[in-house]
């Protein structure tokens, strides 16, 4: 039945595809709104390597919420969802090992700072930009903001982490609302 609630409802084990889809839409807006806020109202601004994160999460976001209103049933379209949702996970946990991995190194070995994003995207071909954001610069090696010892970079890569686990857990579901 539709009207009634079950204990049951709270275990995200027993949800079908498309609402394991729509919690992970739901987390990937939950961190952009957050990084928006702390952009606005906190003052920061985001780096490159920041803004290939947030347009992963943006992409993965795009992906969950398009898997669930589709709500296939059949495991092969249901297993491109998850497949895409994996990728895209893991190439945005990617960028956050590499702006890690700048956070960690000792000052001298920092990378000096390039020309700002949006600078590079009007005035250079694209590839160029992509080279050139994931050597990293200076900006980027910058720690400005620490929740329970670990960089904003940080708790990104273990999002990404949790949603690529998510997304393959998602498989597993029963494939439509019940």
């Amino acid at each position: 039945m539709y009207g009634t609630f079950t204990a049951s409802a709270l275990n995200p084990l027993t949800w079908t595809f498309a609402q394991r889809l729509l919690a992970g839409f739901l987390g990937c807006a939950g961190v952009l709104l957050y990084a928006l806020y702390t952009q606005i109202y906190g003052g920061l601004t985001p780096c490159p390597l920041c803004t290939l994160q947030r347009g992963a999460f943006m992409a993965l976001a795009a992906v969950f919420v398009l898997g669930s209103l589709h709500a296939p049933r059949r495991f092969a379209v249901r297993a491109i969802y998850v497949a895409l949702a994996v990728l895209i996970a893991l190439l945005g946990a990617g960028v956050a090992v590499r702006h890690v991995w700048l956070q960690q190194l000792p000052p001298d070995q920092v990378p000096a700072c390039g020309p700002d994003l949006a600078h590079m995207l009007q005035s250079w071909p694209l590839l160029d930009v992509v080279r050139q954001v994931l050597t990293g610069s200076g900006e980027c090696a910058v720690v400005d903001w620490r929740f329970l010892g670990l960089s904003m970079p940080a708790w990104s890569l273990l999002t990404f982490l949790v949603l690529a686990l998510w997304s393959a857990l998602a498989l597993r579901a029963t494939p439509s609302f019940r």
